[in-house]
């Protein structure tokens, strides 16, 4: 919940301006529902800049008053959508089943869902992580074919490290990102688990960006408070054009 309408558009006119297209990384934006529509006119159908929502309702429409559904979202050429966020779990009540409903949703309305998932501290200290983790991430995608799988972005984002200032380090991240892969693997197929792309969020900063995305199971970053900032987030965008190839 940052940035008015206004604010957004101000702040995108810059990160456009500021990072040059390059097809090695995707760039998405995830702005609050009341500046969807503004940034889209600022970006323009050209632009290098993706669109996503940072939620949505599982129905189409109906009497959801305050919610968001996933025609309002395409007509307004998002392209992504983020589910399950912590924050959503965590202040929100939202639960493993709320949120498998949310992905089918985002897919059956052509959108790309990014499902978050992660552990709290008291799971990490009780060596719960990749239970937890895993369990999150089977509930989420439960039931989806393969060919669905490949719409479908994963985000560990463990819940200790979001806002906090400490990320997980880059050891952790691996090792969780392992486990997620191995799931997909024996719930679905090797082939979806390797071309599964999951990205790391918990504190991501420029500080930290370049050593998290040199590991080839980490594809890529989903940025929190660090992206309020064009130039913090630009530096992690050019760490991200810049790791090794693998």
């Amino acid at each position: 919940m940052n940035k008015t309408a206004s604010e957004a558009v101000r702040f995108v006119q810059e990160l456009a301006s500021a990072l040059p297209k390059d097809p090695s990384v995707e760039i998405v934006l995830a702005p609050p529902f009341t500046a969807l529509e503004s940034v889209h006119r600022v970006l323009g159908s050209a632009s290098h800049l993706a669109l996503g929502a940072q939620n949505l309702h599982w129905e189409p429409q109906g009497a959801f008053t305050g919610e968001v559904s996933g025609p309002m979202l395409r007509d307004l050429v998002c392209t992504y959508v983020i589910i399950g966020h912590s924050e959503r779990r965590a202040f929100f009540g939202e639960r493993d089943v709320d949120i498998h409903r949310k992905v089918r949703s985002a897919l059956a309305n052509g959108l790309r869902p990014i499902l978050c998932v992660g552990e709290s501290l008291a799971e990490r200290q009780s060596e719960r992580t990749d239970a937890v983790v895993t369990g999150q991430v089977a509930a989420g995608l439960a039931e989806l074919s393969v060919k669905e799988l490949d719409a479908v972005t994963i985000a560990y984002e463990p819940v200790w490290a979001i806002g906090t200032g400490h990320a997980a380090t880059t050891e952790q991240a691996v090792a969780v990102h392992r486990a997620i892969r191995a799931r997909i693997a024996a719930g679905w197929s090797g082939d979806a688990a390797e071309h599964m792309r999951i990205l790391y969020g918990g504190s991501v900063t420029p500080q930290n960006a370049a050593s998290l995305l040199s590991e080839s199971d980490i594809d890529g970053a989903l940025v929190g408070g660090a992206c309020l900032k064009t130039e913090s987030f630009a530096t992690i965008v050019l760490a991200a054009k810049n790791r090794p190839k693998h």
